[in-house]
């Protein structure tokens, strides 16, 4: 049994009895044979700070909250200034994050590219950061922009890291592996950088013809072995791929901010079980969950495995001590905390002038009404559902795809992680929505398109929604209204998917039949492991679908009849 420390911070005027932060400190091991205590110049207290999961919220909007605190939490400029508080006095600290800084980001960061954002995290002092699958959102090529800059943009900072997105045809990864941060006295902490082996399943196949995102365990182990050849033993992980803390016991001795998290399931932990012990720290994302927890390597030592929530609202303090000596981090010092970014600080004063200089030019095309909306209109809980929210936007692309010489559609499809937020009836001046609304709820850029598929390749599609050995989870398609099936939740696999359910208007689908379906363009292009839409024939791309989402409010969305949120049950669950 492992030895673990564990404290609480609390923080005043954020709610009654709310805890900012918890500690976890891995204790009872050490790769050098033990502590040596600090002091007398051959070890060094190290501090990592981290983040993941931005999405461009440079914003500190009222939509930012965070359980068991009664005021919003996240924004830029409150986060800066918890940061660099966090850093006084610390001599050897660097701020380092696990990708999808960028992408699916609200209308203040997207319109202008998510500039503004690269601006932020420049002014805030992240040092490096991983690539994670929405900085692939608009295409590698976009992506490079970022990186380096235009004629009008100063590009990034940081390196961005990518030891696994490699070229096919040569095999060398297309970005930086890894990156050394070197501290006086002769210090050094390498980075490596990856984003998860899934990201070509759930980014337009557009953007990246030609790349491939390789396993994330070989990956690491290699360019481990290569840090160490060139003297740098003590090695991070920075990983866009995460868990999802549990409440039973799985032996990782897990802590989250509500206390509920105790163990931990999903990628991550067979990734953190097989990564060489090379590897000291695993900071990682995508699964937007907050978590401190302490996953055995493959000797079976314990070590850290961190998670900051998403949109800015958390972030994680790693301190560890370096020994000068081993040139390694010595494993049972490592601790870890997250922390709630309250708004009780003051603001940051760089990032306040960055909102300052884009938040204008942002209102003046966001704060146009689009149409009115009656009630809220809604995403679901969870990907594995119909939400009324998805039912609209397939309903929009239906509409503005059914005209013969704009597609002839007969059925829409949506798929559910496209949808990023809700449309809220009281967002801004009740009843209205802005354009920047509309946008934020699909910031993809993604076309909508209408291809051939046979009743047969629809009801695939539809089976797919299944996990399968392509995607571990359920992902439910929102449907166009006059589409209908049963799910047999009594079945098991892709039988749950009644076959001679699926029906057009009251019409059963017949198998051998075709059918002109819209989807988006990720979607068209096989994302999400929905390979059946990627067999469509006679494609006819159409306008962006927050063009066609938009044109859908404005023309059913009026004052005098606002838009309802649709009824549920064009999918029959049983």
């Amino acid at each position: 049994m492992l030895n673990f420390r564990l404290k609480r911070r609390a923080v005043a005027a954020v709610g009654a009895a709310a805890l900012a932060a918890t500690t976890l400190a891995v204790g009872a091991w050490s790769s050098h044979g033990g502590d040596h205590g600090h002091g007398h110049g051959r070890q060094v207290d190290l501090q990592l700070l981290a983040i993941n999961d931005f999405h461009g919220n440079i914003e500190a909007a009222s939509s930012l909250t965070y359980p068991g605190f009664d005021e919003p939490v996240g924004g830029a400029e409150y986060l800066a200034t918890h940061l660099e508080q966090a850093r006084e006095g610390e001599k050897y600290s660097t701020t380092v994050a696990a990708g999808d800084l960028i992408g699916a980001s609200p209308f203040l960061s997207a319109v202008f590219d998510d500039e503004p954002t690269i601006e932020s995290l420049n002014a805030m002092g992240v040092e490096v950061s991983s690539v994670g699958n929405h900085e692939f959102d608009a295409g590698y090529d976009e992506l490079q922009r970022i990186i380096e800059g235009d004629e009008d943009f100063e590009g990034a900072d940081f390196p961005y890291l990518g030891a696994n997105v490699v070229d096919e045809a040569t095999g060398e990864p297309v970005l930086d592996p890894y990156w050394v941060k070197k501290f006086k006295g002769g210090v050094k902490v390498g980075f490596i950088g990856m984003t998860l082996e899934g990201t070509g399943s759930i980014v337009s196949q557009a953007g990246i013809e030609g790349l491939e995102f390789q396993d994330e365990v070989a990956t690491a182990n290699k360019y481990a072995r290569e840090l160490k050849r060139q003297g740098v033993n003590a090695i991070v992980v920075l990983l866009h791929e995460g868990g999802v803390p549990v409440a039973e016991d799985t032996g990782h001795d897990c802590e989250s901010l509500d206390g509920t998290g105790t163990g931990m399931s999903g990628p991550i932990v067979d990734i953190a079980e097989t990564m060489t012990p090379l590897v000291d720290i695993l900071v990682t994302g995508h699964t937007h969950n907050e978590y401190v927890c302490s996953v055995p390597d493959p000797a079976g030592n314990p070590r850290m495995v961190t998670s900051a929530s998403s949109y800015g609202k958390v972030f994680t303090e790693i301190d560890a001590t370096y020994d000068k000596r081993t040139k390694d981090i010595v494993r049972s010092s490592v601790s870890g905390s997250n922390t709630v970014v309250t708004r009780d600080v003051e603001a940051d004063g760089d990032q306040t002038d960055i909102l300052a200089e884009y938040g204008p030019l942002a209102a003046e095309a966001g704060n146009r009404v689009v149409g009115y909306i009656g009630e809220d209109v809604k995403r679901g809980a969870t990907r594995a559902e119909e939400f009324p929210l998805g039912s609209l936007i397939a309903d929009a692309q239906l509409w503005n795809t059914a005209a013969e010489d704009a597609g002839g559609a007969e059925i829409a499809f949506m798929n559910p992680g496209g949808v990023r937020a809700d449309l809220l009836y009281d967002q801004g001046t009740p009843g209205e929505a802005t354009y920047a609304e509309v946008f934020t709820v699909q910031p993809f850029a993604n076309y909508v398109v209408t291809v051939d598929l046979t009743g047969a390749q629809i009801l695939e599609a539809l089976r797919q929604q299944l996990p399968s050995a392509e995607r571990s989870t359920t992902l439910v398609l929102q449907v166009s209204e006059g589409f209908t099936y049963t799910w047999d939740t009594s079945k098991t696999g892709t039988d749950q998917i009644v076959a001679d359910s699926l029906a057009l208007n009251g019409e059963p689908i017949v198998a051998d039949q075709t059918y002109r379906v819209t989807v988006n363009s990720f979607l068209a292009d096989g994302g999400d492991s929905f390979a059946a839409f990627a067999e469509g024939e006679n494609r006819l791309f159409g306008a962006l679908d927050v063009d066609a989402f938009e044109a859908y409010i404005a023309e059913f969305g009026t004052a005098d009849a606002p838009l309802q949120a649709p009824e549920l049950g064009r999918i029959n669950r049983i």
